[in-house]
């Protein structure tokens, strides 16, 4: 496992902003771009990306990539999610048939996505990990949700409706995206303040809330290769088995696994497995 704090540590303020993510609180009203290009403008950067659209009127986990780290997104933004919301009741309900009904929703769903969504309105499968009801005030009920990335919870909400006479989402936050979390989040005040103090030369706020894109070692298998074949690695060689510190394991992978190499603790890229004898593997992103 990389030490990323250490990473963090020892890279200058240049380098993690070239190559970093930061865990942002997006509040409710912009557009989930808005707030990736507030970051971008914010630090001067020539390009920032955020790892997961959320709709304007919710809030929530948000991590943007800096510079290069924005070519790690498709690795973290795929990852499950999880919501706490309000939903509304049109009807009263007692509590446990809530409960109960929406135990029914968990694990795999056939979703049709909404009419304004930006994808191709075709059912698709997803999975809801948990499905949650924590309480009920009249007319509202307070939901957590665990659930496969691409899930409408929306749709969710209006689905459950369906089975107890009607409901619809009221409110929503995202509290977590993957491996990033509500808690050590930052909202975008926390970021004007950062970015205000680095301006005058004092950069430890800023560096605290950067998170070095080596955080991708921590979704992804990682491999070792041999300090001989750096060179050819970083400009853009296959990997062949030889290449590998500990051959063994290569035996961990699977055919079309994502992995990711590193050189001691310097991130080289991410690459597919390919299973080949020789060959193993072909770069997707290389870090040069």
């Amino acid at each position: 496992m990389m030490d990323i704090e250490k990473i963090n540590r020892e890279k200058s303020i240049v380098e993690l902003l070239n190559f970093s993510i930061i865990n942002i609180d997006k509040p409710s009203g912009p557009t989930s771009f808005q707030v990736s290009q507030f970051v971008k403008n914010s630090l001067g950067l020539n390009k920032t990306s955020h790892f997961g659209t959320l709709d304007p009127a919710v809030s929530g986990v948000l991590p943007v990539g800096l510079g290069r780290a924005c070519r790690l997104s498709d690795y973290f933004m795929h990852k499950n999610k999880t919501y706490a919301g309000i939903m509304r009741l049109h009807k009263e309900v007692e509590l446990e048939r809530l409960k109960q009904t929406a135990k029914k929703f968990i694990g795999k769903i056939m979703q049709m996505p909404p009419v304004k969504s930006r994808v191709k309105r075709v059912e698709r499968e997803r999975e809801i990990i948990n499905f949650e009801i924590l309480e009920k005030d009249g007319e509202d009920a307070l939901f957590e949700t665990e659930v496969q990335a691409g899930t409408y919870i929306r749709k969710l909400c209006d689905d459950l409706g369906k089975e107890i006479g009607g409901a619809h989402m009221l409110e929503l936050r995202r509290i977590k995206a993957g491996i990033f979390e509500e808690q050590k989040s930052v909202n975008l005040y926390e970021l004007e303040k950062a970015v205000e103090e680095y301006k005058k030369g004092n950069e430890k706020l800023l560096r605290e809330i950067l998170i070095p894109g080596e955080k991708v070692a921590e979704i992804l298998p990682v491999l070792q290769i041999h300090k001989q074949v750096l060179k050819k690695c970083l400009a853009g060689s296959p990997i062949f088995s030889n290449f590998i510190l500990n051959a063994d394991e290569i035996k961990r992978l699977k055919d079309n696994e994502k992995f990711c190499i590193f050189c001691e603790e310097q991130f080289v890229g991410c690459y597919n497995f390919i299973g080949k004898k020789e060959i193993i593997a072909k770069p997707e992103f290389v870090f040069n």
